[in-house]
């Protein structure tokens, strides 16, 4: 559990964001480290334990790296052992014996509560000791600075993922401006309406369709199925605007985590534009490790492979996650070998539905964890026989209508480009301000009057 989101707003927030701005340069490290711990132990105090075990152990493993240099491979496997080992059991002890019971029987299934964000801040403390380890940056000598590194609340719960020597210098010698913090106002209030009016929006008619069954019709189950692709867009990608504009707000530039992934024309390219920092993470950190596409291509077949199996891994503790990493590790493959050069050559619409398409389907892979309600939901979706969607679908179909003509439309980038091509025209700046508090308005309205507010992220 962590604040409640009007808690989040207009009291932690405000305070934190306040005393940042009264504080010298020297201490606003220093406050950025206490109020995110702060707010990563406000539901699980236990918590606050791990993190400074990670955060000093990780600083220790940095400095002694810097300091034996004949020594830093040991070290650094030292780290990487340590930080995986924390996270497999809490992430993955319970799989692990679920699995076991397959083979064994009576084995007790160990459970273990996930603290929030593990998966996240787990790889931006890998990602510091490898750069540390080849050079790319200089090992961290203070500890308060590391410390808010690791455990920065814009980013901790849900990225993107930073890696250490994209921010280091801003770390030391970020500089915030009266436009930056503008900028990441605006950048925020566009990630909280996506969250609160489209992402909830969509949730909704998803666990509606999906409760009234079999009898909703291939139709309804293709809307549902929609209404989550719809909604995890937009909850993840919501999320990660607000970080990045919380970033902006506390004088940090943190990377594009998502660029307009449903206008793809292809697999590969979605995955430049889903996600961004994850793909980055294990292109540089495993892929290419393990000789990415330099050994001919059964071995690149092998890296693509192994890489996608972690992917699905680290989104779940579940086989389901681990389906569908394959799943888009095969679809890769064949574009590769196969299909890229005719996608190239074929209309840009016909591109994009094969994308969507294949996306869509890979969507319930990722959200039905008990492997019963998947076959359900892709019988359901594929009974020709029962094409129309009953009455009460339908009901929940045409009500949602509006809103996901909308989330059509909030997946282009033309609300982007309309701000662009205006945002120097006289008067833009009191209509955007308008705007800027409509939204505001609107969002916390949703949130004091509705109790639906998932997260699906959390669970990483």
């Amino acid at each position: 559990m962590i604040f409640s989101s009007i808690t989040f707003l207009f009291f932690f927030l405000v305070v934190t964001i306040a005393v940042y701005y009264l504080l010298p340069r020297s201490l606003k490290n220093g406050w950025l480290l206490l109020t995110s711990l702060f707010f990563y132990g406000y539901g699980e105090p236990i918590y606050i334990l791990l993190m400074v075990l990670s955060i000093v152990s990780n600083y220790i493993l940095g400095l002694l790296m810097g300091k034996f240099e004949k020594r830093k491979k040991l070290i650094l496997i030292i780290g990487i052992i340590f930080n995986l080992l924390l996270l497999g059991y809490f992430k993955y002890a319970g799989f692990l014996t679920e699995t076991l019971n397959l083979i064994f029987t009576n084995l007790a299934v160990k459970t273990v509560a996930l603290p929030i964000g593990i998966s996240f801040y787990t790889f931006q403390i890998m990602s510091y000791l490898i750069d540390v380890y080849r050079g790319n940056c200089k090992p961290q000598r203070n500890i308060v600075t590391f410390g808010a590194y690791v455990t920065m609340f814009p980013q901790l719960i849900a990225g993107p993922i930073v890696r250490y020597r994209d921010i280091e210098l801003q770390l030391e010698t970020r500089t915030e401006s009266f436009e930056m913090f503008e900028s990441g106002v605006i950048l925020f209030t566009v990630g909280l309406c996506k969250k609160v009016l489209l992402a909830n929006t969509f949730g909704d008619l998803f666990d509606s369709l999906n409760a009234i069954g079999p009898t909703s019709g291939v139709a309804g189950h293709f809307f549902a199925m929609i209404a989550f692709s719809l909604q995890i867009y937009f909850d993840f990608s919501g999320y990660s605007d607000m970080a990045r504009g919380l970033g902006n707000m506390f004088g940090f530039e943190f990377v594009k985590n998502f660029d307009y992934p449903y206008i793809s024309k292809s697999i590969t390219e979605f995955w430049r534009r889903w996600h961004i920092s994850l793909g980055t993470w294990f292109k540089e950190y495993v892929y290419i490790p393990l000789g990415g596409n330099r050994n001919g291509l059964a071995k690149q077949i092998r890296n693509i492979l192994i890489v996608w199996a972690l992917t699905g891994l680290w989104h779940g503790a579940s086989w389901n996650f681990v389906l569908w990493g394959i799943y888009y590790g095969i679809l890769l493959i064949f574009e590769k070998v196969f299909m890229l050069r005719a996608l190239e050559k074929l209309p840009k619409a016909i591109g994009h539905i094969y994308t969507l398409i294949l996306v869509c389907l890979g969507w319930m892979l990722f959200q039905f964890t008990d492997m019963s309600e998947l076959l359900a939901f892709f019988t359901g979706l594929f009974s020709f026989g029962n094409f129309a969607a009953s009455a009460d679908a339908s009901y929940e179909i045409l009500s949602h209508l509006p809103m996901l003509i909308i989330g059509f439309i909030a997946c282009l980038p033309t609300a982007k480009n309309l701000f662009e091509k205006w945002k120097d025209k006289k008067g833009f700046l009191a209509i955007e301000c308008i705007l800027v508090i409509g939204a505001l308005l609107l969002c916390t309205s949703a949130l004091v009057t509705s109790t639906y507010n998932p997260f699906l992220y959390f669970r990483f």
